[in-house]
């Protein structure tokens, strides 16, 4: 009897220990793909500061004055580029989920920025005109299509990764190395929505557009 047991308990620990192998490198290398997506999340979101902010500088020098507006881009851009810069605590010398979530966070708080700076055009017509701001408008517009593919290709490969880790016997794996469960890239309630802004309201002792 007692032979039967430690046979069954060797042969238990061995499927355990082989099983916890396979789910290993499983986990690892979805993490790793999980990994390179989020690389090019982040590169793009590094491209679209540096164009707002270009942006941002073609405006003030035709002569757009909306200070309200320019310090909520610059506040939005110095959060976001904090956020990234900011070194990897996970695994692998990749940032933790909580860390991805953060950049998340502040993505979509400066992308919300993005519409309260193209908007002003109506309200100017010096921009409608000038070749430097339509330009680099274009350039936003192009880098906002790449973020949002980078953004689904970072969702896919992290749902096929949290869907690995969550089944049986990876789960094993995932407790016992420490893999943990990935943030999804979502945008924030109401981000679809197009901003309304009268540029009127952000002067002086102006009078609101009707």
């Amino acid at each position: 009897m007692n032979y039967k047991r430690t046979m069954l308990l060797i042969l238990t620990i061995l499927v355990s220990l082989t099983a916890s192998g396979c789910g290993y490198n499983t986990l690892t290398t979805k993490q790793q793909n999980v990994k390179a997506k989020w690389a090019n999340v982040e590169a793009q979101l590094q491209r679209r500061a540096d164009l707002i902010n270009n942006l941002v500088e073609s405006a003030k020098l035709a002569g757009v004055q909306e200070q309200e507006v320019f310090g909520k881009i610059a506040e939005a851009r110095s959060r976001l580029l904090n956020a990234t810069s900011q070194a990897p605590q996970g695994e692998g010398g990749d940032k933790s989920p909580e860390q991805k979530q953060a950049v998340i966070d502040a993505a979509n708080s400066f992308g919300g920025t993005i519409g309260r700076l193209l908007v002003l055009k109506e309200a100017y017509p010096q921009l409608q005109s000038n070749q430097n701001f339509l330009k680099l408008q274009d350039e936003v517009a192009g880098t906002e299509n790449r973020i949002a593919t980078a953004r689904q290709d970072y969702n896919a490969a992290t749902q096929d990764y949290n869907t690995t880790r969550a089944q049986f016997p990876t789960v094993i794996s995932a407790k016992l190395f420490g893999f943990k469960e990935e943030p999804y890239f979502k945008a924030e309630e109401g981000a679809t929505q197009a901003p309304k802004i009268d540029a009127n309201t952000l002067r002086p002792n102006a009078t609101p557009t009707k």
